[in-house]
């Protein structure tokens, strides 16, 4: 996999286009300096979990006894089911809980950052192929550099595409996601079926 196809997947599972309305709902109380500094501080959060999850995720997957054809195909799975919640979303999907005062961690670092998909991807990078830890840090690096600026830019982005945009903005970017779901799915079992 070559540091394009990385940063490209970790962007769409990433999904900051999706996840405007949700973070202008959650940060809607805040003046504009505040929603800032909220949103680089909150990506800051999520970037150490994902690196942590790059550097520590095959011991823990070792740890737990859980083999590479595993994490693919359950990576799959749980990918294709959020790409299908991003092209058929629930109603719910666009509704966020009330948080009292300002939110930590929970919910943009985790899950809306950070979230399952992330998560999976990065530790399939870490185990698929270890000897290119550096270019996985680089690209989580650019995924996350490109994520910021998106979500800084949240409020111009909801003006000029509106909410309806940012919607077919999403479920393009879910069909997109679609068949890397699938092809993760279908790279654990072929894995299996070799081992």
């Amino acid at each position: 996999m070559s540091l394009y196809t990385a940063v490209l997947t970790l962007i769409l599972v990433m999904d900051p286009l999706g996840n405007i309305p949700l973070f202008i709902s959650v940060l809607k109380g805040f003046d504009p300096k505040r929603q800032n500094f909220i949103i680089i501080r909150e990506a800051i959060i999520a970037f150490v979990i994902l690196i942590l999850f790059l550097f520590f995720g095959g011991a823990i997957l070792h740890g737990l006894n859980i083999t590479t054809p595993a994490l693919y195909i359950s990576g799959g799975i749980i990918l294709f089911l959020i790409t299908i919640r991003m092209i058929f979303p629930v109603e719910e999907r666009r509704t966020t809980e009330k948080f009292q005062g300002e939110p930590f961690i929970v919910p943009l670092a985790v899950p809306l950052t950070a979230g399952p998909s992330a998560l999976a991807t990065v530790l399939l990078f870490a185990t698929q192929e270890p000897e290119k830890m550096h270019l996985w840090f680089l690209a989580i690096c650019i995924a996350f550099a490109i994520f910021i600026i998106i979500m800084l830019g949240s409020r111009f982005l909801m003006r000029i595409l509106g909410e309806r945009g940012l919607i077919a903005m999403e479920r393009l970017m879910g069909m997109v996601l679609t068949t890397v779901a699938v092809q993760m799915f279908l790279q654990g079992v072929k894995l299996y079926l070799n081992m």
